[in-house]
């Protein structure tokens, strides 16, 4: 039996606890800490969940003192992740961890530091990397059947994206912009794939559509727009769109922008481009990357569920179809192979993680130098403090 505690009981955790229970009845939630822990046990027995063996608590410090556990998750804010997990990496549990895992540069370098002192195995929530697109994409690169890749060029447009400008997303002081909640996932798929670090990045953020003049505070509900708003609730369900909050995405107090680029310099030389958009709708929704070498081209698209190879010196192209019944589910199937791999984990400590914090702290470092660079309009060097401090060191 593995006895599991959650804190910061949202959406996404509950989703991911769902998915462990119905792996292996054997796991078991034991203790959940949220601020509206009494709000979730009537939520759960109202969906005729068994609360009798859960034990709640407001905090995560009374969670923690009060008992072992087989595996800690956290799905709180963003701006907790990190203060979450380092209580929970004192203790040595093993911790499943939401994306970004910072979103601040001295809450990642706290972060990196508690994690170097622990014993606990750690899965971050980046599930593209275990999709079945990305591990295809990696055997054939691995194979050298594109040769060496040379350039890289990755986009994302979010046809979900109005969900960081009506509910919570939209504060950025709590989000800390874009590249850390939306690319960290796919700077560490790109990373991963490679098998390469980056060295350099250079960014540019824009806010062209989600802005405005409404008042702060505007709520659609009491907007005289609504009715021709295209962005209000009730129009985006006529247009089979799901609204996600009914804050005005118009207001002078909405954050975020609404999309970004950056140029990432890997230490081979080779450079990555990477584009995100959170304004498309419908089918122009994609995800994706092409992958470059002198030999042949690979992309894929987690849109259509394609890989594609193309040969650059014979007239050959190949189409691989993946599955959907494989992809239909929780970030194109990663949610589940991250589930059992922390399943794994919490039986056998030995297990490999596949998704590492070391991978998430990579990435969350890369995001926040690029939100850097789009802020100053300059090259940012990948490195730690520590590690800038040691070259201008040996520059002098």
């Amino acid at each position: 039996m593995s006895n599991i505690a959650v804190i910061g009981y949202g959406s996404q955790i509950k989703r991911l606890t769902g998915i462990l229970l119905e792996q292996d009845n054997n796991n078991r939630i034991a203790a959940i800490a949220d601020p509206k822990h009494e709000e979730i046990k009537r939520e759960m027995q109202a969906e005729g969940i068994d609360t009798d063996g859960i034990r709640y608590y407001g905090s995560a410090d009374e969670l923690l003192s009060d008992g072992e556990y087989d595996g800690v998750l956290i799905g709180t804010r963003c701006s907790l992740h990190t203060p979450m997990a380092i209580k929970v990496l004192k203790k040595g549990f093993p911790l499943y961890l939401e994306k970004p895992v910072s979103t601040t540069m001295t809450d990642l370098i706290a972060l990196r530091n508690a994690y170097r002192s622990s014993a606990s195995p750690v899965v971050v929530s980046f599930p593209l990397r275990v999709t079945p697109h990305v591990k295809l994409v990696k055997e054939i690169i691995d194979s050298g059947k594109i040769g060496t890749v040379e350039h890289v060029q990755a986009i994302n447009n979010v046809a979900y994206g109005s969900v960081y400008f009506h509910n919570w997303y939209r504060n950025e002081e709590e989000t800390q912009g874009l590249f850390l909640q939306k690319a960290t996932h796919d700077f560490d798929y790109i990373s991963h794939i490679l098998g390469i670090r980056p060295i350099r990045v250079c960014a540019m953020t824009s806010k062209q559509i989600f802005k405005g003049t409404k008042p702060a505070g505007l709520k659609c509900g009491v907007c005289e727009e609504q009715e021709s708003c295209p962005e209000s609730p009730q129009n985006l369900r006529k247009s089979g769109e799901q609204p996600f909050g009914d804050n005005c995405c118009f207001a002078e107090d909405t954050g975020n922008e609404d999309s970004g680029s950056a140029l990432v310099q890997y230490e081979s030389g080779m450079h990555v481009s990477y584009s995100q958009n959170f304004f498309v709708k419908k089918k122009a929704g994609t995800r994706g990357a092409r992958f470059m070498g002198y030999k042949g081209t690979v992309e894929f698209d987690w849109a259509t569920d394609q890989v594609k190879v193309f040969m650059h010196h014979t007239p050959r192209v190949e189409t691989y179809q993946i599955d959907s019944s494989a992809t239909a589910v929780g970030h194109g199937g990663g949610d589940h192979i991250l589930m059992d791999n922390f399943a794994r984990m919490m039986k056998d400590r030995g297990t490999k993680s596949i998704s590492p914090l070391d991978a998430g702290l990579e990435s969350a470092l890369l995001c926040l130098k690029a939100k850097a660079s789009a802020k100053t309009g300059s090259f940012q060097n990948i490195e730690w403090p520590d590690e800038e401090e040691a070259t201008e060191r040996s520059g002098d």
